[in-house]
């Protein structure tokens, strides 16, 4: 089971994120909505699949790609472009079971826990241009859940949601592509089932709580992310070695031979 993210702010500060990240944009953010084809690992959403390899630093079933061309390394780059998050239902779900504003309510969530994870590493902007990232997530294998009771749903109450989405057995596709370029710099693909109990049952996933598990594995996603993002610029052990090489303290004589 997923554990919740140390990243992510307490739910007020969340509620007020999502609506920065919502404003950000110069177009409503509606998540492209595909389905699964039957018997395949992956979904078609990255650009390429065949560089990802299991990541023994990070926890659960997790597969990433960071490319090594110094020119095209991940420490280059200065800022990030957030984008909506797509939504694939699972092969076997009913489509029209699954409300527009259900799949909105997961994929809106997710972008800005995925904002709140990064943001302090890139600046988030939302125009492409040299050196800026973008980054792109999808959410594999929705399912759709059950309906809300007439007798359940409080009168007047447009967060609750008419029929939840199902997202135990859900996976996340990410990458991050040059946003002037569109080549691939970085991806993960991250499998790990999450079990019962976890659902989007509310447009306001921030203080529902039959939403709680569904916020846990989102944001715990989003940690990921973040933590991949550390590792992939911290320094080489060669490299390490010849910044403490170069180090001149300021004063210091020049070393004569």
């Amino acid at each position: 089971m997923l554990t919740s993210n140390k990243y992510v702010a307490n739910g007020f500060a969340f509620g007020i994120l999502l609506v920065l990240v919502t404003a950000s944009c110069t177009k409503p953010a509606e998540p492209t909505v595909k389905k699964m084809k039957a018997g395949q690992e992956y979904a078609g959403f990255l650009k390429d699949y065949s560089r990802l390899a299991p990541n023994p630093a990070l926890d659960g079933d997790v597969k990433t790609f960071s490319q090594p061309n110094a020119d095209n390394n991940l420490r280059n780059y200065i800022a990030v472009i957030v984008d909506p998050v797509d939504v694939y239902l699972a092969s076997d779900a009913d489509g029209t079971k699954l409300p527009e504003k259900t799949r909105a309510a997961a994929a809106n969530y997710f972008r800005a826990a995925l904002t709140q994870a990064v943001f302090d590493a890139f600046p988030v902007v939302d125009q492409p241009g040299p050196l800026v990232l973008r980054l792109r997530a999808a959410l594999i294998g929705v399912e759709d859940g059950k309906g809300t009771p007439a007798a359940d749903k409080p009168k007047q109450d447009d967060d609750v949601l008419e029929r939840a989405a199902d997202i135990a057995k859900v996976g996340v596709e990410m990458e991050l592509v040059d946003s002037a370029t569109g080549e691939q710099i970085a991806a993960m693909v991250d499998r790990e089932p999450l079990g019962k109990g976890a659902v989007v049952a509310s447009s306001h996933m921030s203080r529902d709580d039959k939403s709680a598990e569904a916020r846990a594995a989102f944001d715990e996603w989003a940690s990921r992310v973040r933590m991949f993002l550390n590792r992939s610029h911290e320094l080489s052990s060669t490299d390490a070695d010849r910044v403490v090489a170069s180090y001149k303290p300021y004063g210091a004589s020049p070393t004569t031979k």
